[in-house]
């Protein structure tokens, strides 16, 4: 497939956003069944309905010479795609360019195996989801997942030199006595944490209302026995940061529900399937995978300056009796965590 010039112009949306960070998802599989995330039970997409390598890397190169200078690999979980380390080096060649930073979210089951090939690759950091340091617990977010081999991944991908920060999802109920305990934990091992409110993308077969945690209150639990200070660096995505009295890790907040930050979002997302959402909580896409395997390059062209005029105002997101038990039916695992 014949590569293009495309335009050096900066993407921006309909209210002046300038679009420079893309997250794209390599695959919709994983290994775990997050009760947060999936159901039990998932449909998985077939092979021909899912980007190749191929395609995944001239679309990466399409948007970095529109100007993307972050790119961060999800899915699913990344690292289960056997082309990955491919896909990294290829799109790692970037870097230093006219790529600012190429990172990766997994769950860290398979990441004792590839954190020196990534690290090789371009990447220097990494999010790890982990909502939970007891096996037990773990095993019961996760339905069946072994922390162990997390830990292993953990272990390796500071051996490796890769930055490490753990994504944990805030759940009433089930791991809420467990956040500051992961900050402490999180801290004597060199690593930050970010905590997420629950979003109701799909039906994953749990009552999300149940275990809504707002972190509003998290927050203020937090600040009872330690000070908080906001940091005003970013890292191009949703989390507020907070430096943590007596701490050297970063304490992050992404707050969907309660605390809106939709106003600055630079980020746009590609499913697997060649989809752009230009926010994860809306279902208005724009299909990239059709217009390549049909016309090539030359044909997805256009079709940035539609998604870019997709992009709304902000998402509406509700969790409560009120609200549907899912916002959309499309699970997180489809479009990229």
């Amino acid at each position: 497939m014949a590569m293009v010039a495309p335009s050096r112009a900066s993407m921006t949306d309909g209210l002046g956003r300038r679009i420079d960070y893309l997250r794209i998802s390599v695959t919709d599989r994983c290994d775990l069944r997050c009760r947060y995330c999936m159901a039990e039970r998932m449909t998985f997409l077939p092979k021909n309905q899912v980007l190749t390598l191929e395609e995944i890397a001239l679309l990466s190169d399409l948007f970095i010479a529109r100007g993307v200078r972050k790119i961060r690999l999800t899915g699913g979980e990344p690292l289960m795609r056997r082309d990955m380390p491919d896909l990294v080096r290829r799109i790692g060649r970037h870097l230093g360019g006219s790529l600012d930073e190429l990172t990766l979210t997994t769950n860290g089951t398979r990441l004792a195996e590839h954190a020196a090939r990534l690290h090789d690759a371009g990447v220097r950091r990494i999010n790890v989801s982990l909502d939970s340091l007891s096996p037990a617990r773990f095993a019961h977010i996760t339905r069946g997942g072994e922390i162990s081999r997390v830990m292993q991944g953990l272990d390796a991908a500071r051996e490796a030199g890769l930055a490490v920060k753990i994504n944990m999802v805030a759940l009433k109920g089930v791991n809420e006595d467990e956040i500051l305990p992961m900050l402490h934990w999180c801290d004597s091992r060199g690593f930050d944490l970010t905590l997420i409110e629950t979003m109701p993308l799909g039906d994953t077969g749990e009552d999300r209302t149940d275990h809504y945690l707002p972190l509003t209150h998290v927050m203020e639990h937090i600040r009872q026995r330690r000070r908080l200070t906001a940091l005003p660096e970013r890292t191009g995505g949703p989390a507020r940061y907070y430096a943590v009295e007596g701490m050297g890790a970063r304490l992050g907040f992404i707050t969907p529900l309660t605390d809106n930050f939709c106003a600055d979002c630079n980020r746009m997302r590609m499913t697997c399937e060649g989809k752009i959402f230009m926010c994860l909580g809306h279902e208005d896409h724009v299909d990239f995978r059709a217009a390549l395997r049909e016309g090539g390059l030359e044909a997805v062209q256009p079709l940035i300056g539609r998604a870019l005029r997709l992009k709304p105002a902000r998402h509406d997101f509700r969790i409560g009796a009120a609200a549907p038990a899912a916002a959309l039916s499309r699970h997180m695992s489809v479009t990229g965590g």
